[in-house]
């Protein structure tokens, strides 16, 4: 082992925090419209199966479900292993093709199997399989470009099996095709043909040469037509597989065409996927009755219920068993050889199996609130308990149900709260489901659910800091089309009871459609609470308010070489202090990140332990590490982090101890300091001890300098103007006819190594040279002074390639500093501080990679000024 265990023990003993929110419209708005389609879809759909099964009983459905033979049932459990296996191959067959030798095959099928089994469950609203692919392949060393392209690569399979289903079908019987699928039979033909003659192009253009896809600066190696062919025939097996699963548990004379059920099913899948419900329940059963028609027939309802249950269900507990046996395994510390390996790929799973549990749960309870219990049950209670006990243990499932759909998402994001809570749910659940109707089998369900969480214990440690409880617009999409479903089953289960008002206050053993009325109402109000929450909260965090600055602070500021620093005075931030008092961390959260200025302050020995327990922080508390503004010489560390860095420029540093006014490049400088004296104006540095004195004089001239910029003050990265802050410093000024006209205040980095300045402003109708005559000033000032570098801060963007071998940020930037003079100056900035002959080194941002870095610089963007491209000012 290495030394991390060590940090691990600092990170234990520290705690912290910060945010800032993101605008509610704009991406937001579209998560929210996109949300509220799927459940349109959803409840359009869930209408239309009313209305299609309006004579039929649950009763019947029960009775059809009895007497589907067990030979049918193994039938359809064999096809549902063939899909599932081929499933797993198109995961196999894109790494091979995408990044050939770099993954087991087990592991990718693994992958591509339990993936498949938890994000079909879930719904893919609430989980994608790309996700979970996601976090499989990085840990095992794929990097995010290869990553989408398996990703794109296994999805371009599954949907030319679709495609070439539905051609198929549109070939061989265009007759049979249902009205609202079909143009026509000569024109289905038509079209049908002509998708398979492209596929077969397609084919044949793969098999000359290796082929590669670019689309703009992305490319994407195409399989080749061996490999591609596998793809498609593993899809046609998989959707082939999956559709007889279905097929063979329906009645015997409901689907007249092959072709045309092929074809139903595949729309049905399509719709499912849109209504955002776990496994696309309600509209794809909805799409099979319509399309097939077989509305008012009980058999085909209980072959759907068969069929929810034998392809998601149980696939998802057989997922659930893996991880269960692997966590034993873990824990006998008996790892070896095949156990590790499944270890390793199973743990990235655990929070979306977990959260998977959670929904399961969930649904199980509301199914339970919303059908009929069993009256021989209700009589053995009515011995034991009082008749409210009943009524609220009735509400109390019902409110744990939901409230199980809730707790999934913290649970999906390792939240130990979330973990806690689910816990309590799951007993609650347990003792609610045998007070309301003797539900033993409910009860042992979530009492096996709530143990299965309990050895999951190890991957639930992550406290977020101070935020308020919001659901995304997708999860609380998938809450809706669940509850929903559920809802329509309860009022499909009483339909035979005829509505009355005195439903709602009837109270006795046997009043089980009331018992619903009034459960639905809860869930109801629970699911308008939420909404509402969501619409007025936002999905972003609470702001966290910056702590005063702890004592020691200003003592470590002191004795630190570097001179930016200092801004750990200004009184906006938070910190994370080493224990033994050597140096701190200063840093906000913005977003899902919590952002560091710069690395850490401190001796030697510190850095390392403080980077390290900052990023434990931000791991414990369910953001992402983003460090702002660092140079290069810790860079290893935080590539051994496993964090990712952005050049955002260079930083202009000039060298003291050969600096001066004279020779030919220095003669602008000279010209505005000699200027400045033929004008009048005089330069002078105020101690900190009488900057006190002179505050109102600076505030003048710091308010008629924004009022000129129509800018405001800034934050973080850059001081602003406060009394508090400015006290602290030295204050460089320029005055005419005894008044300031100009000032900057002075940043002095430990044992005279680095001296800067922070604001820099002066009256509107200040000389035109009064910048270049104040730093020709400050420079010569400071080299008088013994210091050995004067830093004149950032050029952003500069230094970076262009390329076409560079990284796709560094040809971004490039492109942005040659071509946004619309924006900001980018190449005149440089070209001022090159005037004073400094030496260039590079500044970074460092973040996660993958998807986490372009929302790390959104949140770092946010945190500085809120401006794209503000972000690299200083």
């Amino acid at each position: 082992m290495t030394s991390i265990p060590d940090h691990e023990k600092q990170i234990r003993r520290i705690e912290a925090s910060a945010q800032s929110r993101l605008p509610w419209w704009g991406k937001k708005t579209k998560s929210a419209l996109f949300a509220f389609f799927g459940i349109a879809v959803a409840v359009v759909s869930l209408l239309v199966l009313s209305h299609l099964s309006s004579e039929i009983s649950l009763h019947d459905v029960k009775r059809s479900l009895h007497a589907i033979p067990s030979g049918t049932l193994l039938t359809a459990l064999f096809f549902t292993i063939v899909s599932f296996a081929a499933v797993a191959l198109y995961d196999v067959v894109a790494v091979e093709t995408i990044a050939p030798g770099r993954v087991p095959y087990h592991i990718s099928a693994m992958a591509g199997g339990a993936g498949y089994a938890i994000s079909n469950a879930l719904g893919f609203s609430l989980l994608t399989g790309g996700a979970l692919r996601y976090r499989v392949y990085a840990a095992e060393g794929i990097d995010i470009a290869d990553i989408g392209r398996i990703i794109g690569t296994s999805w371009l399979a599954i949907w030319f099996a679709f495609t070439i289903l539905i051609a198929v079908a549109l070939v061989i019987d265009p007759t049979r095709i249902p009205w609202v699928f079909s143009f026509g039979p000569v024109v289905d033909q038509v079209i049908g043909t002509s998708i398979l003659v492209a596929v077969a192009v397609l084919l044949y253009w793969l098999s000359r040469r290796e082929r590669t896809l670019q689309i703009g600066r992305i490319s994407v190696r195409l399989p080749s037509s061996q490999g591609a062919l596998m793809q498609i025939l593993a899809g046609l097996v998989d959707v082939a597989a999956a559709a007889a699963t279905l097929y063979v548990l329906l009645p015997e004379g409901s689907v007249s065409s092959i072709p045309a059920f092929a074809l139903v099913y595949v729309v049905a899948v399509a719709l499912g996927i849109i209504s955002h419900a776990p496994g696309g329940i309600g509209a794809f059963e909805a799409t099979i009755i319509a399309g097939l028609g077989l509305g008012q027939n009980p058999d085909a309802i209980a072959a759907l219920v068969a069929y929810r249950a034998i392809y998601t269900l149980i696939p998802f507990l057989v997922a659930i068993a893996g991880f269960v046996i692997s966590e034993i395994l873990r824990k006998r510390h008996i790892l070896a050889g095949p156990t590790i390996l499944a270890v390793r790929m199973f743990e990235p799973l655990i929070p979306p199996l977990s959260a998977g549990i959670a929904f399961l749960g969930g649904i199980v309870l509301l199914i339970s609130a919303v059908i009929p219990d069993l009256h021989h049950r209700l009589e053995m209670l009515a011995d034991m308990l009082p008749m409210p006990f009943l009524e609220m243990s009735h509400l109390g499932a019902s409110f744990v149900g939901i409230a199980l759909l809730i707790v999934a998402r913290g649970l999906a994001r390792r939240l130990w709260r979330a973990w806690f809570v689910a816990i309590v749910l799951f007993s609650l659940g347990a003792i609610f489901a045998l007070a309301k109707g003797l539900a033993w089998e409910e009860a042992l369900m979530l009492t096996l659910m709530a143990g299965t969480l309990l050895l999951f214990r190890d991957s639930f440690y992550r406290k977020p800091l101070d935020e308020r409880f919001t659901l995304t617009w997708g999860w609380l999409a998938s809450i809706g089309t669940t509850a929903f479903a559920i809802l329509w089953l309860g009022f499909f289960a009483y339909r035979h009871v005829e509505y009355a008002n005195e439903l709602w206050w009837e109270f006795a053993w046997d009043a089980q459609a009331s018992r619903f009325l009034r459960a639905s109402v809860l869930v109801l109000t629970l699911l308008a609470a939420l909404t509402i929450n969501t619409v007025i909260n936002g999905v972003g965090r609470s702001k966290l308010r910056a702590q005063p600055i702890p004592e020691n602070v200003p003592d470590i500021v002191a004795a630190s070489p570097r001179a930016s620093d200092a801004l750990a005075l200004l009184g906006d931030k938070r910190f994370l202090m080493d224990p033994k008092g050597r140096g701190f961390v200063m840093y906000a959260r913005s977003g899902g990140s919590l952002v560091s200025l710069g690395e850490p302050v401190g001796s030697d020995d510190a850095v390392t332990d403080l980077a390290w327990a900052f990023r434990g922080l931000a791991d414990r508390t369910g953001t992402r590490t983003v460090f702002y503004g660092v140079g290069p010489e810790k860079l290893p560390l935080f590539l051994d982090m496993g964090l990712t860095a952005l050049k955002l420029g260079e930083v202009a540093r000039v060298d003291l101890s050969d600096f001066s006014l004279e020779g030919s490049k220095r003669q602008p400088l000279r010209y505005a300091a000699r200027r400045l004296e033929k004008e009048g104006i005089a330069f002078g540095i105020i101690s900190k001890d009488q900057t006190q004195d002179i505050m109102d004089e600076l505030r003048q001239v710091s308010d008629a300098w924004l009022e000129m910029k129509s800018g405001s003050e800034k934050r973080f990265s850059l001081g602003s103007f406060e009394n508090a802050y400015l006290s602290n410093f030295d204050v460089a000024v320029l005055r005419k006819d005894g008044a300031i006209v100009a000032f900057a205040n002075v940043w002095r980095g430990a044992d005279s190594q680095e001296i800067a300045v922070d604001l820099m402003r002066y009256l509107p109708d200040a000389s035109s040279v009064i910048m270049d005559g104040l730093f020709a000033n400050l420079l010569m000032a400071a080299k008088t002074e013994g210091y050995r570098w004067f830093n004149l801060g950032a050029a952003p963007l500069s230094g970076l390639s262009d390329s076409h071998l560079a990284s796709r940020w560094n040809r971004i930037g490039s492109f942005i500093y040659r071509r946004g003079a619309e924006f900001y100056r980018f190449d005149g900035l440089r070209a001022f501080k090159d005037k004073f002959g400094p030496k260039w080194t590079p500044y970074y941002l460092i973040c996660p990679p993958g998807l986490a870095t372009p929302r790390s610089l959104i949140d770092a963007t946010n945190l500085v000024s809120g401006s794209p491209f503000e972000v690299f000012k200083r």
